[in-house]
């Protein structure tokens, strides 16, 4: 158990940060973005995209292979799912100065399947290799 948590650990430095970052306070501008309309979304899309790619590599490293599972691929869109979530009722409930947003966590989510497509990808290129 230790081991595969050792394996996650920038998952879950990226997790503690994307948490911080989704939840601070940011001034308010009139009618856009942070930097400009869309930004949060994209933002949200950046933050869960590498914390599945961190997530795929913290298991290909406990595993000591590029194996493709499709346990794992569910496993990695349900802590997502669990995390993109989370933030989101944490902005409805406690962080009432952010709001909580269902096209967030549309975000978060594909960010999370644009990194599963990657590894799927990437396998398949992977084993076609070895294979030839």
């Amino acid at each position: 158990m230790f081991k595969a948590l050792k394996t996650q650990k920038w998952a879950i430095l990226w997790t503690v940060v994307t948490l911080v970052l989704c939840n601070i306070h940011l001034p308010e501008k009139e009618g856009a973005g942070f930097f400009f309309t869309g930004f949060d979304k994209m933002a949200h899309l950046g933050f869960f995209y590498i914390l599945s790619v961190l997530l795929f590599y913290g298991k290909i490293n406990y595993q000591h292979s590029f194996g493709f599972r499709t346990l794992t691929i569910f496993k990695i869109i349900l802590i997502n799912a669990i995390i993109g979530g989370g933030i989101e009722l944490l902005q409805w409930k406690v962080f009432t100065y952010r709001s909580a947003e269902w096209w967030d966590f549309t975000s978060d989510m594909l960010g999370c399947f644009m990194a599963v497509f990657s590894y799927v990808l990437l396998h398949k290129l992977n084993f076609n290799e070895k294979t030839n």
